[in-house]
């Protein structure tokens, strides 16, 4: 269907350099961060975990730029790029599918 966004959830988990979450989340909640967000997925549908000691998070995400979400996450997206040298370790990207139960 031409023009039909396809929805695709998927699960980032990041791990942060030492100290580098408050930094992170931050830029996440700016006006820039939201907009390259925006760009890739519904941040109001992102769903986050922190890990207890703030080394990382996770978010389940609602992506409508798969190719997108998958530049920003590996920290290649131009406007995330610096924020991501500065403060992430790992990443990791998975595709979620629906187990009935």
């Amino acid at each position: 269907m031409k023009g039909e966004i396809m929805e695709k959830e998927m699960l980032a988990i990041l791990s942060f350099k030492e100290g580098k979450f408050d930094t992170f989340m931050g830029w996440m909640a700016s006006e820039e961060g939201m907009g390259v967000r925006k760009s890739v997925a519904y941040p109001e549908k992102t769903i986050p975990g922190i890990k207890p000691d703030k080394s990382g998070v996770m978010f389940k995400v609602s992506v409508h730029n798969e190719e997108g979400m998958k530049e920003f996450v590996a920290g290649k997206n131009p406007v995330a790029k610096s924020i991501y040298e500065e403060c992430v370790a790992s990443v990791h990207l998975y595709e979620l599918s629906k187990v009935n139960v």
